[in-house]
């Protein structure tokens, strides 16, 4: 039997996303859900590993791929140690790690598990691609201005990594010959410089930079500070307020930007402000990265969700289209830019990377 397919595996906290790609086109995909009920069985998330690869392999018989057609399994990276992007091979010491929650307990921390899980009973390569543990930034960015703290580089390096390189050869250049600046617009937002195929610096998608649907982006600290300290709110109240109650659902009730644009359209003048100010807060975001590659920028790149907005869209490039010139690459396939990662790896175009030859 030819091994022709790779599958991806990119686990929720709800359910399991699978695809199955032959080279880079989609052949199936699923979104396995999980509910309450069985997940609440499990006491912690690496316990659910045997529930979801029985799952997996379930849908994979259903859907008539037997495991022996496969060429490799790539899962989505959860948090590992902080490590440079790449394709990696799943070592132990990744599964060792992931066991541990050496960086804390997300249902990512199953892709890697799950991949290699079913890898290893057909003899094939398990991979995970641009984790979330992606950490490239410069020495300099790290300094927050606290000595007790240091700036972390939590990002959308998965999607953002992928968008660049398409972007790249989209220019007839290689990747790692390009300097980009790289929005991405999602639930949450994170604004990268990327030199040479590196994420030198972002904006903590969850803490910093520019206010999202869901996140406050960068706040007044003083002021954060009293109200944490006021009385009226828990830790857990107030985490709420930053990331999930915030942005475009504490000011207007709702997370979808089409929803704003027909409030906007209706005349609801709150509703324009608000949406000016995401735009606003997202170039100047995008002004201040341009200014860590000193302005040698091949392109400013838009992508994730809210780049399908074009009145968003057409909001931010009136800022920044002076920097240079502007790419929109709407939405984010986390599933394919794991199988291309993957097939990168396969085809030798990219040599995977050992995790504890590259962390500390």
């Amino acid at each position: 039997m030819a091994r022709e397919y790779i599958l991806a595996i990119n686990p929720g906290s709800t359910s399991t996303k699978v695809a199955v790609f032959k080279e880079e086109e989609n052949i199936l995909q699923k979104n396995l859900s999980h509910s309450a009920e069985e997940i609440s069985k499990y006491e912690n998330i690496i316990d659910q590993y045997e529930y979801r690869q029985n799952m997996i392999l379930d849908w994979l018989k259903e859907s008539g791929i037997s495991t022996g057609s496969l060429a490799a399994v790539v899962g989505r990276g959860g948090l590992l140690k902080p490590m440079p992007g790449g394709t990696y091979i799943v070592t132990d010491a990744i599964i060792e790690d992931l066991r541990n929650a050496v960086q804390g307990e997300h249902a990512s921390n199953l892709g890697a598990i799950i991949a290699k899980g079913i890898a290893d009973t057909e003899g094939i390569p398990a991979y995970i691609v641009d984790s979330v543990a992606t950490d490239e930034l410069d020495d300099i960015a790290r300094i927050s201005g606290m000595p007790e703290l240091e700036r972390p580089a939590l990002g959308h390096a998965l999607n953002i990594k992928a968008v660049g390189r398409r972007a790249a050869k989209d220019m007839g250049k290689e990747f790692d010959d390009v300097n980009f600046i790289i929005a991405h617009l999602g639930g949450g937002i994170s604004v990268s410089p990327v030199r040479k195929g590196k994420i030198i610096d972002v904006n903590g998608a969850n803490d910093a930079g520019p206010f999202s649907p869901e996140r406050a982006g960068g706040l007044p600290v003083g002021d954060i500070v009293k109200m944490c300290f006021s009385g009226k709110f828990t830790q857990a109240e107030m985490r709420k307020k930053t990331v999930g109650s915030a942005g475009l659902v504490g000011y207007l009730g709702t997370n979808d930007a089409r929803d704003v644009v027909k409030m906007i359209e209706s005349g609801d003048e709150k509703a324009a402000l608000i949406f000016d100010a995401m735009a606003y807060q997202i170039a100047k975001e995008i002004g201040a990265m341009a200014t860590v590659i000193n302005g040698k920028i091949d392109a400013v790149i838009l992508t994730g969700g809210l780049a399908y907005s074009d009145l968003l869209c057409k909001k931010i490039i009136k800022r920044v289209e002076f920097i240079g010139p502007i790419l929109i690459y709407p939405g984010e396939d986390e599933m394919k830019s794991l199988a291309e990662g993957a097939l990168r790896a396969l085809k030798g175009v990219e040599k995977a990377k050992i995790y504890e030859e590259e962390v500390e």
